[in-house]
């Protein structure tokens, strides 16, 4: 509800399967005119098995063998304080014991991780990813050794045991997150968000020939988010204003992203927006979006108004500060844009909003997240940097068994090289992510 009362957060059903300008969406649907949006909606009904058969992929439950981390150093939560000497015993895909060691009975046959020196945490999201490279083509045949080979380049190796891809073509992310669910790839579980345009919200950035799902209409942004839930897709992303090059930014009108939003959330599914300026980040407001998916460096600062709409509506932020280092070859201007961005982040966090992790990898190819983990420590604590990577998307998208490392939560875990609460890089120095309970990076 917008307005004083904080809206209610989105109850999202777990399966278990931009920027200022310079965000790309790799998928092909149609362009909407009348006769486009029909074709959008035929399209999407092509891929509505495989939505089904991505829904049920989240349902099975592979064998899982019994791993025990023992020796490391575990923060349970990000506000908790170490436990020295840790045994974390992690039973078909759940964590079965946590405690000291000698305090915690190792089963015989379990597979036990030395954890000496390194440091436990639960598992990481990042809640701004695509799959729109040519790698993720044709998924559902594609090998499955080079598919965990670029998982492993693009996200495992960072720890990443839950994503959220906003953006890509469902025809092949929905068979790579079925196969990911039935342990052939290696990977992290996917939720996902189709995306809505404005008309003639072509961006400048990518190519002039690719048929985007416009809508014009509030009724044709309602078509399009009930197809996205109709296949099985995890939330809606809209993009309140669309980077034109030279021309003027195209925003969205609000009466057409709150017709999406309101099929989104009758639903309890989340929207996420892309705003590119300030009039963007007003229909986010108007339209009771969820996520800011990007800071907004052509702005100087949120307002007063803003922040205090952002509170009272209990939208979170997804800074992708990283991304804007890519956007220009000027470092004068890419020191402005870095500086805006953080900014905004400083603002958000200290107004109290939820900070969630992301940066939009898949467009871009910067994987490694050090210089993300840097830029957020211009504004953000240790503590709140491993927050936005675990116990708050987990506690937004009400996904409770996700983001500590206790008894009873999924086996989602990462193993650092160092304690990441003294040095921040130690975020980016993975030796093993654990998905559901099996190993999905070893570092070698």
């Amino acid at each position: 509800m917008i307005g004083g009362r904080r809206r209610r957060r989105i109850n999202l059903v777990e399966s278990n399967n931009d920027q200022s300008g310079v965000e790309r969406r790799g998928y092909r649907a149609a362009r909407h005119d009348r006769k486009g949006l029909c074709m959008t909606c035929n399209w999407l009904r092509t891929a509505f098995l495989l939505g089904l058969l991505g829904s049920a992929a989240g349902s099975m439950t592979a064998h899982a063998e019994t791993v025990v981390l023992r020796g490391g150093s575990l923060y349970a939560s990000p506000d908790a304080a170490p436990l020295p000497d840790a045994v974390i015993v992690m039973t078909d895909g759940v964590i079965s014991a946590v405690g000291k060691s000698g305090d915690v009975q190792v089963p015989s046959d379990a597979r036990v991780i030395d954890c000496s020196g390194k440091t436990v945490v639960a598992g990481f999201w990042n809640s701004h990813v695509h799959f729109t490279q040519s790698s993720w083509h044709n998924a559902g045949a594609a090998p499955a050794a080079a598919l965990t080979k670029h998982m492993q380049e693009m996200l495992t190796q960072w720890g990443f045991t839950t994503v959220w891809d906003l953006g890509s073509d469902p025809r092949d992310t929905l068979p790579l997150r079925q196969r990911i669910a039935a342990n052939e790839v290696a990977g992290p579980n996917i939720l996902m968000a189709g995306s809505i345009f404005p008309k003639d919200g072509h961006p400048a950035y990518l190519p002039a020939d690719m048929q985007l799902p416009e809508a014009s209409r509030p009724d044709e942004a309602t078509q399009l988010a009930r197809s996205y839930v109709d296949l099985k897709l995890d939330g809606v992303k809209l993009f309140t204003g669309v980077y034109k090059g030279n021309k003027p930014v195209v925003n969205m009108d609000p009466a057409i992203a709150k017709a999406a939003v309101d099929v989104a959330h009758a639903v309890a599914k989340p929207v996420f927006a892309h705003p590119q300026n300030k009039t963007g980040v007003e229909t986010v407001i108007t339209a009771g979006v969820d996520v800011l998916a990007h800071t907004v460096p052509s702005e100087s600062a949120y307002t007063a108004e803003q922040l205090a709409r952002f509170k009272a509506q209990g939208i979170a932020l997804i800074p992708t500060l990283s991304l804007f280092t890519t956007v220009v070859l000027d470092p004068a201007v890419t020191n402005r844009l870095i500086a805006t961005t953080v900014n905004q982040l400083k603002q958000f966090s200290e107004n109290g909003g939820p900070v969630l992790f992301g940066t939009d990898v898949g467009f871009t190819t910067l994987y490694d997240t050090t210089q993300e983990y840097e830029l957020m420590h211009r504004a953000l604590s240790e503590r709140q940097i491993l927050a936005s990577l675990t116990s708050n998307p987990a506690q937004y998208f009400k996904a409770a068994k996700k983001g500590r490392v206790e008894q009873g939560f999924d086996a989602d875990v990462v193993v650092l090289d160092g304690d990441p609460l003294s040095d921040v890089h130690n975020l980016a120095r993975v030796t093993y992510t654990i998905r559901a309970g099996h190993v999905i990076y070893q570092k070698p």
